[in-house]
């Protein structure tokens, strides 16, 4: 009997770049089961020290993963080594954010007894990991899944299964035990029956709000597991009362169109008063005039590479046909230079007069423009949607960036800064549908380690004060 293989394609070219055989999901969690006790009995110091192998091992393998991160995505290579860079900086902040939000913490108490309060590892977190950060965002769990204790079963995307399985061999170089960190490798199948697996004590997820859902849905029923859920984003990026229209026109292309629109965090809408509109615009046209398409290895570096595959291409395409039938007028058309590549090339549609506007997240490089008069209802328009992930105002005046802040609902707020690039210094994450409050990077430790109390004396002494009859 054949077993089923997994294959990545290069999106840049098709060519076949990595593939390997199923995995055993039960195996897979089994031998976490057996494994994660004796690494969570091991001082935290040395699981820290581990952690700090394996920025090593990826300091020495950077050339080359990130090459193959590239291929695989379609990323530039520059883009790609920042996203290794990134790799590398996680394991301190992990270990700062695990020294100080899970301190040992001990506090006087009555009778001679002390209060102590320390922290727990779960046991076993899987993890889902995303195409477009196939390193970042599951290392951004598991270095401090495997800090606090745990042990950790990934699977990677379908669509980047490479460059997770280079990840894993990391930390297995830098010392972690193999059945601390295991690499479950299939599609869709494979990840349902890893969510629903009896032997995980928890999920940390990044991808889509749909997916998303379905997991809060059937997690709903085990309270005893943790669940992280890190979606998606109908990010607003308003501008207001600014006079460098150029220097606005760079943030909002940065924001939008980045890894080709595929980030968690893009702008998808931009929302702008009215007067400022028509030259705004002129600028962002001039910029992706210049903007520079193409793939990971070009020369001259291209800006943004291809979406990740022609599927997710084709259904760009569709969405944006849909979002002309409902009204919008478009300004820039979503190019595709080669048929039978996912290259695309940055569209705009003016969405003002459309006759709706779906609240959905177009995971690509398409940004819907929307005019107002008024900057109340630019903030409502902006918080006209069920997620609640990024949101970024462009303005010269600061009471109106008081005003944003106030008024608007999402878990990151910057000020003419754009709506991507947040740092893994601060929490991440967002409400409604962009997560389930359990906000990752520097946050991550809260959901890796369990809180325990510990009411604790030397000896044993108490008394009964009342309600004893005469002895």
């Amino acid at each position: 009997m054949s077993v089923a293989e997994l294959v990545s394609f290069e999106p840049a070219t098709g060519a076949e770049l990595w593939r390997a055989p199923h995995g055993d999901v039960d195996a897979e969690v089994a031998a976490a089961r057996e494994s994660w006790a004796a690494w969570a009995a091991k001082p935290v110091t040395f699981r820290t020290e581990t952690m700090r192998r394996f920025t090593n091992v990826v300091r020495r393998k950077a050339d080359a993963f990130t090459d193959l991160l590239a291929r695989e995505t379609g990323k530039p290579l520059w883009e790609a080594r920042t996203e290794i860079d990134t790799v590398i900086n996680k394991v301190e902040i992990s270990i700062t954010a695990y020294n100080e939000r899970t301190a040992r913490r001990q506090l006087d108490s009555p009778m001679g007894s002390r209060m102590a309060l320390r922290h727990k590892p779960h046991g076993v977190l899987a993890v889902l990991g995303p195409y477009n950060f196939p390193a970042h965002l599951p290392n951004g769990h598991i270095v401090p899944a495997l800090i606090a204790g745990n042990a950790v079963v990934f699977k990677p995307s379908e669509k980047t299964p490479a460059s997770g399985a280079f990840l894993i061999d990391c930390y297995r170089e830098a010392g972690v035990p193999e059945g601390c960190v295991r690499l479950l490798i299939g599609g869709p199948d494979e990840g349902r029956a890893l969510a629903a697996h009896d032997g995980i004590d928890g999920l940390l997820f990044t991808g889509s709000a749909r997916t998303g859902i379905a997991l809060n849905r059937a997690f709903s029923e085990k309270p005893e597991k943790i669940l992280a859920l890190e979606m998606g984003g109908n990010n607003p990026i308003v501008v207001w009362d600014t006079p460098d229209l150029y220097q606005a026109a760079v943030l909002i292309v940065q924001s939008a169109f980045t890894t080709a629109g595929q980030r968690c965090t893009a702008a998808r809408r931009l929302i702008v008063d009215e007067v400022l509109a028509e030259p705004l615009l002129a600028e962002i046209n001039k910029l992706l005039d210049r903007l520079i398409v193409g793939s990971p290895h070009d020369s001259p570096a291209p800006f943004m590479g291809p979406v990740i595959d022609n599927d997710t291409a084709d259904q760009l395409t569709e969405s944006f046909l849909a979002l002309t039938m409902r009204g919008g007028r478009p300004l820039r058309y979503l190019e595709r230079p080669q048929e039978d590549r996912p290259f695309l090339r940055p569209a705009m549609l003016d969405m003002t007069d459309a006759s709706e506007r779906p609240d959905i997240e177009l995971f690509g490089p398409i940004l819907q423009v929307i005019r107002m008069r008024d900057f109340d209802a630019a903030i409502a328009e902006a918080n006209c949607t069920r997620y609640g992930l990024s949101a970024s105002l462009i303005s010269q005046t600061p009471s109106l960036y008081d005003r944003f802040w106030s008024g608007i609902r999402a878990g990151i707020v910057n000020w003419n800064r754009p709506t991507n690039g947040a740092s893994s210094a601060a929490p991440f994450g967002g409400i409604g549908w962009s997560g389930n409050h359990r906000p990752s990077a520097y946050y991550a430790a809260d959901y890796c380690a369990y809180p325990v109390a510990s009411n604790e004396a030397e000896a044993a002494r108490a008394a009964i004060g009342i309600g004893l009859k005469d002895a």
